[in-house]
């Protein structure tokens, strides 16, 4: 049987998305996995990316799995709406690029209270698991 590596999904999307230089200049280092902070701790743009199921196998042979999907969230929070509809849209054409599709529905919101906007943004991706092919 052949030794698989799994793929580090959520720091392949961390490292495009710090590539970026617009995404690395409205939110520096506030790019987290599955950790919301605190609501005190919104005077600043996060984004976060959280891994909504786990991979889930989806092509086989020879009765080894082939290929897994992921479907990952991604969450601008931002006091800006601007800045939300800009590091959205970047963040499509990234995901985009590294062969993340927008999927199904996400969230478009503002919190009256928190005076604070939130994009929410699902991807699916398919990856073949390394040593496999």
């Amino acid at each position: 049987m052949i030794e698989v590596t799994p793929i580090d999904v959520l720091d392949n999307i961390y490292q495009a998305l710090i590539a970026n230089p617009t995404i690395v200049n409205k939110v520096g280092n506030r790019i987290k996995y599955y950790d919301y902070p605190e609501t005190a701790d919104f005077t600043k743009s996060y984004i976060i990316i959280d891994p909504l199921d786990a991979p889930l196998p989806s092509v086989s042979g020879d009765n080894v799995w082939l290929v897994e999907e992921q479907i990952i969230q991604i969450d601008v929070w931002t006091k800006s709406r601007a800045e939300k509809l800009v590091l959205g849209s970047l963040i499509r054409e990234i995901m985009q690029s590294i062969s993340y599709a927008q999927s199904g529905s996400g969230v478009d919101e503002y919190d009256k209270d928190l005076k604070i906007y939130r994009d929410g943004r699902r991807y699916l991706a398919s990856h073949h698991k390394k040593g496999e092919l």
